[in-house]
Order: C-alpha cells, then sequence, then structure tokens
C-alpha cells in the first residue's frame, strides 16, 4: 500500500488530511494521485459514488495550483447543488495550512449576489453547477479562458440530468491546452462521447469492473404483486431495526405518499423530491445527515448528488427504468470499506428487468423470502433487549428515583418485570403480525417443486367434514366468493376457518364451511349487521350428502328466481327480518 507521503504531496496536505482522521489511500487514490502528479495527461477515473475520488482529484489539483497569479486554473463540475457544496467543503479541508488558495462554489438556489461578491475577490478552484456557472459566465463574473485544470465529476449523472448541451458550451469557453479528468461511476455511450470529443489521449482508471456495482453490497430482490409492494416495504424496514436508507421511487406523487404512509404507520420517514422548496429540502436532508430520519424517501432527481456516510440499505421500491440508475443507487451504500444492502421490491411483470441488471453490474441479485411476522417480531424483541442492556445509565441521577420506583413495582417477581418491561415497546409489533399472510408471489420453478413433493407424498390427509351455511344475502346485493370469504375472516377474526363450496343465488348465499369450525361462525355473526340490515347466518336445512365439499374451490351463482331452493322462497323484508 503507498502512503500519501509516498505520493509526494506537499507537507501541508499530509497535515490537513492526517487531522481529517485519513489513515490510508483508498483504491481510487492510490491509482489516481500518483498519475496526477506525475503526468500531465487527460484521465478518465471509473469508480462506484463514495469512494474517495473528491481526494483523488482533489489533493493533485491543489499541489499544483500557481498561486502566482490571479486567474481561476481549476474548474470542477459537479451535478447536484448538494454536491458542488460538498466539494467546495472537502478541498477547503484539504487547503487547511495553504491560505493564499480560495475555492468558491457556486450553484443554483442561491443568492447570486453573494457568490459574484466572492467570485470578484478571486477563486483559484471553482466548483460548480453547470447551469449557475453558464449564467455568470455570460454576464462576465467567471472568466474561464485561462484554466489549466478541468474536472468533470459524477460526469454519467450529469449528462442523465440534461446537461449535455451546457457542458459543450462550457468546454467551448475552455483552453485546449488545459488537463480534463474525467469521474464517473458509470461509462455510457454518453461519457464516452464526451471523452472522445473533448480529450485528447486519455489515460483510463478503472477500480473493480466497468460499469459494475461496488463488491461491498449485497443484492436481494423480493416478489410480490404490485398491491402488496407497500406492505413488503414495511416487513423489510421492521426486519431492520437499526436501517438507515434511502427508498427510491419512481414519481414525485408515489415518493410523497408513500412517506405520509411511512409517517402515519409510525415510521420515522419523511420525501424528497422536486416539487420541494430548496428551504424545505436543505430542512430534509439536514434532519437525514444528522440521523434525526431514519428513512429518506426520493426520485431519482431529487436524490442525484447527495453524499450521505454510513447508508446501511437501498431500497427500490421501483426498479429504475435503466441498469446504470440501479448501479448509481446502489452505490450509495457499503462506502469507505463498510457493508451495505441494496433490496428491490419487484412485481412478477418486473422480474425481466433483474436479469438485465445482473448482467450489466456482474453481479448476483438474489431472490428472498419475504420476512415472516414471526421472524420480524423475533428481530425486534431481541434489538429491544439489546438496546436495553447497552444503555448508558446514569446511576447518580436516577437513584433518587428508585425507593419509588421499588415501592410501586414490588408486588411483580423478576420474570413477571421482564414480561411486562417487554410487552410496553413489543406488543405493536405481536398485534400488528399476529395470523398475517404470506405476500410473497410463489415462482413457476417453486410452484413446480411443490407439485413435485405433492406427487411424491405416499398418503394423503382426507379433505375435512363440511357444514353448510346459509347466508342472508346474495347476487343482488352485488357480493361475490372473495367478499364472502373477506367476510368470514374478518368477523370470525381467525384464518383457520376453511371454506369449501359456495353457491350465490338471488337473495341468499349457501357456503360450506369445515365443521369444527362451523358454529363458531353463526356465533360470531349472531348480532351482524351488512349495508344496514340485519344479516342472518344460519345452519343450512340442506347438508351436503356425502358431508365433503367435492370441490372445496368451486363457486357458482344462481342468476334466476326459478333457482332460489324451495324451502327458503319467502319475502326478503321477512326473511332478514
Amino acid at each position: 500500500m503507498i502512503t500519501f507521503e509516498k505520493m509526494g504531496l506537499r507537507p501541508e496536505l499530509i497535515k490537513a488530511i492526517e487531522e481529517l482522521g485519513f489513515e490510508k489511500a483508498m483504491p481510487v487514490q492510490e491509482e489516481t494521485i500518483p498519475e496526477l502528479l506525475a503526468y500531465n495527461r487527460n484521465l478518465i477515473a471509473l469508480a462506484q459514488t463514495g469512494t474517495g475520488k473528491t481526494a483523488a482529484f482533489g489533493l493533485p489539483v491543489l499541489q499544483q495550483l500557481n498561486t502566482d497569479n490571479k486567474h481561476t486554473e481549476a474548474l470542477i463540475l459537479s451535478p447536484t447543488r448538494e454536491l458542488c457544496i460538498q466539494i467546495a467543503n472537502d478541498l477547503q479541508n484539504y487547503a487547511k495550512y495553504l491560505p493564499a488558495i480560495s475555492i468558491v462554489p457556486v450553484y443554483g438556489g442561491a443568492s447570486i449576489e453573494n457568490q459574484k461578491k466572492e467570485l470578484q475577490k478571486g477563486a483559484k478552484i471553482i466548483v460548480a453547477t453547470p447551469g449557475r456557472l453558464l449564467d455568470l459566465i455570460r454576464r462576465k463574473y467567471i472568466d474561464i479562458r485561462h484554466i489549466t485544470t478541468l474536472v468533470l465529476d459524477e460526469a454519467d449523472e450529469m449528462l442523465d440530468m440534461g446537461f449535455k448541451d451546457d457542458l459543450d458550451d462550457i468546454l467551448s469557453n475552455t483552453p485546449e491546452s488545459k488537463r480534463t479528468l474525467l469521474f464517473s461511476a458509470t461509462m455510457p455511450k454518453e461519457v464516452e462521447a464526451i471523452a472522445n470529443n473533448y480529450m485528447a489521449d486519455p489515460k483510463e482508471i478503472t477500480i473493480g469492473s466497468k460499469n459494475s456495482g461496488t463488491e461491498n453490497v449485497s443484492h436481494f430482490y423480493y416478489l410480490v404483486n404490485a398491491p402488496n409492494r407497500y406492505l413488503a416495504l414495511k416487513r423489510i424496514v421492521d426486519f431492520y431495526p437499526r436501517i438507515y436508507a434511502i427508498i427510491f421511487c419512481k414519481t414525485k406523487a408515489e415518493t410523497q405518499e408513500v412517506a405520509t404512509s411511512l409517517i402515519k404507520d409510525g415510521y420515522n420517514a419523511d420525501a424528497l423530491h422536486g416539487d420541494l422548496s430548496q428551504a424545505q429540502r436543505d430542512h430534509v436532508m439536514h434532519r437525514f445527515r444528522c440521523k434525526n430520519l431514519q428513512l429518506l424517501v426520493a426520485t431519482d432527481v431529487a436524490a442525484r448528488g447527495l453524499d450521505v456516510n454510513n447508508l446501511s440499505h437501498v431500497i427500490n421500491y421501483n426498479l429504475p427504468a435503466e441498469s446504470e440508475q440501479y448501479n448509481h443507487r446502489s452505490g450509495r451504500t457499503g462506502r469507505a470499506d463498510k457493508r451495505g444492502m441494496a433490496i428491490s421490491i419487484v412485481t412478477p411483470r418486473e422480474a425481466l428487468k433483474i436479469k438485465k441488471i445482473q448482467e450489466s453490474i456482474k453481479q448476483e441479485i438474489t431472490l428472498g423470502k419475504i420476512p415472516t411476522g414471526r421472524e420480524i417480531c423475533e428481530k425486534q424483541l431481541f434489538h429491544m433487549v439489546d438496546e436495553m442492556e447497552h444503555v448508558n445509565v446514569n446511576y447518580t441521577e436516577i437513584e433518587s428515583f428508585l425507593p419509588v420506583i421499588h415501592k410501586k413495582l414490588a408486588w411483580m417477581d423478576k420474570e413477571e418485570l421482564i414480561r411486562r418491561f417487554v410487552s410496553v415497546e413489543f406488543n405493536r409489533f405481536l398485534d400488528y403480525y399476529r395470523n398475517i399472510k404470506d405476500i410473497d408471489v410463489v415462482t413457476k420453478e417453486e410452484s413446480r417443486k411443490k407439485n413435485r413433493e405433492e406427487k411424491e407424498r405416499p398418503t394423503r390427509k382426507a379433505s375435512p367434514s363440511m357444514t353448510r351455511l346459509y347466508f342472508g344475502l346474495g347476487y343482488s346485493d352485488r357480493v361475490v366468493p372473495q367478499r364472502l370469504i373477506a367476510l368470514i375472516n374478518e368477523t370470525t377474526k381467525n384464518r383457520d376457518v376453511r371454506i369449501g363450496k359456495i353457491d350465490i343465488f338471488e337473495d341468499e348465499t349457501h357456503i360450506d364451511v369445515d365443521s369444527d369450525h362451523a358454529m363458531e361462525v353463526v356465533n360470531a355473526f349472531q348480532g351482524a349487521t351488512y349495508k344496514g340490515f340485519d344479516l342472518v347466518v344460519k345452519i343450512s336445512k340442506h347438508q351436503p350428502k356425502d358431508n365433503f365439499s367435492k370441490n372445496p374451490s368451486s363457486t357458482k351463482t344462481h342468476k334466476n328466481a326459478k333457482d332460489k331452493p324451495f324451502y327458503d322462497r319467502f319475502d326478503r323484508k321477512k326473511r332478514r327480518n
């Protein structure tokens, strides 16, 4: 490993980065810094976001500035306001012991007058977003005709955001003798075109494989039907109690909807999208960076250029349109040698996209099983116990309250105290996940495997004994089998009730349920109403002949009055009263 000292950096820079905690160079820095210090040539560096690229180009740029003239010598372009500010702050930290070097960030969404004043004082390095830079060039407040180094940071994102024409205008104002450094996470055709048009004979450095994902990120996807997407998100979040994540959505409306639902359900979340004012955006990002928010729900456009440390997860609520965008999203976690996880919630119609993304990032995306209610409850319980075990106890201040607490809790033994302590926070998870349904979509492969196992079983259990029940509503009430099944589940609060054959007539329905639960169903509906009238549920006069349902899943709707059973043909109002 090459140390920063052996790279030949100035003592002032070494001192500054040591104070920042730089202990060893990251791969992109090891490859790039010696190259830029030794040769005055164009360079393309491909590495994931968050791998130390700012220091990789920033330290050589600072070292090679000529402070004897007043010209701007280095121009650094970034796609977003947030990244522009971040780069400028990092460079100012590196240049802490180089007071003659002035660094000015210029970006949209802030006072242009203040930026003009800073520029008039002189700027050796300008860090800029393309739009605001062009505005200031046209007003003649910035002159980039004498720059010696141009850095295009996150070039793929700049082009993805539609800055190609702006970049062409900016590059046409720069001298041909300049050195151009292009840093990017991926190398799409548009970035390659910029390199071919404006960079003569560039050296290319690739950290990892070109267009591949970071090795520190594990990739998973869960297969669910579209209506269950939000339910799957909640289970994923609940399964990781210490989650600190960005959740990516397709549209501004969906972003706000998901964030609002999460907040309503008690999660520490907020939204980031294009309809927010700059002040609102700054407020949300400040809370997220300080970890006052656990979950940031964002669109791709709103999240571009965000540099947030220590993200544990990136969750794709929707898959992005392009594989390169998946790379950008997942590259926000697993930084600085830390592990991260990228999770995608995928519908069966989107499953083919996963294969294409795998080929693009050259990493496996594993199909996972959505955690069960029991697994989530166990995870939350052990997290809570772990937090209790490691909580910082202020013995001095709490001591005065202990006599009252001991007196209040004296009637409880140790076991009861633990049970009640756990229940205070844990009951909401138990209540929510009790008897909750599985929402995983069964793949064709899993279905075939299950069928093979069924055929290989030596014996099959007999069908349960069924009892036919009479329900006082029919197709004239616009009921369908699914609604009737849901009504039984909601009223009995017991999903173990086995429901068999369903016959729907004009004003009544006959449903076979397993005999073990028949009276439970009848009793549950005592006093029940449906759309304002009393609902009659009772044991039917006519039971299945063999007391077994031949086809438990069969349903039939009888549209003609003559199809009504003769023993129950009487006035609708009388029957329901």
